[in-house]
C-alpha cells in the first residue's frame, strides 16, 4: 500500500490518486524498481479532495478524512505501507522526527511494517534524491521478504529503464 498526502489537481479532476507527473513516476518505482504491476498495489492519499491552493492538508483536513483512511488500511490488509512524504508519514506514525530522520528504518502502523521516502513530487524537484528512494525501497522489497531488484535506473536519471 501506498499512502500520499493529497490529490493534485489531476487526481481531483479523475477521481484517482497519482495519475498527473508525480503519479506516472510513482508507476516507474513501482513497475521498474519494485517489479511489480501497479494494479497490483493499493494507491491512497490521506486526504481525499484537494487542499486550495494545493498546500499542505491542515491538520483538521486530515482528521476529518482519518476515517476514511484508517477504513482503506483494514479493508487492504497491507503486508506493507510505503508513505510517500512528511504528511503522510506523519499521519500514520506519531513522532516528532523529520522525514528525513525517518526514513531508511521500518516503522509500524497498528501491526503492519511502514517504510517511508520522498513523495514522488519532491522527486521530480529533486534529483539526488532518487538514490535515497532507491534505499527506501529496497528496504521495502527486504522487509516484504522479497529479493532486491536491480537498480532500474542510475541515481542522476528520470527512473526510466
Amino acid at each position: 500500500m501506498f499512502v500520499g498526502e493529497a490529490p493534485g489537481v489531476d487526481e481531483d479532476r479523475q477521481g484517482v490518486p497519482f495519475v498527473g507527473r508525480a503519479g506516472q513516476l510513482l508507476t516507474r518505482i513501482i513497475e521498474n524498481a519494485m517489479g511489480m504491476a501497479r494494479a497490483d498495489v493499493y494507491i491512497c492519499n490521506v486526504v481525499k479532495c484537494r487542499p486550495p491552493g494545493n498546500r499542505n492538508p491542515d491538520l483538521a483536513e486530515q482528521q476529518a478524512c482519518s476515517h476514511f483512511l484508517e477504513a482503506q488500511v483494514r479493508l487492504v490488509e497491507p503486508a506493507l505501507i510505503l508513505t510517500l512524504g512528511k504528511v503522510a508519514t506523519l499521519f500514520l506514525i506519531d513522532s516528532d522526527l523529520s522525514i528525513t530522520r525517518m526514513r531508511g528504518r521500518v516503522w509500524d502502523y497498528e501491526g503492519i511494517p511502514v517504510v517511508p521516502t520522498w513523495h514522488p513530487a519532491y522527486l521530480l524537484r529533486n534529483e539526488g534524491a532518487k538514490k535515497e528512494t532507491w534505499q527506501d525501497v529496497k528496504l521495502a522489497l527486504r522487509t516484504l521478504g522479497l529479493p532486491d531488484a536491480p537498480p532500474p535506473w542510475k541515481p542522476e536519471s528520470k527512473l526510466v529503464p
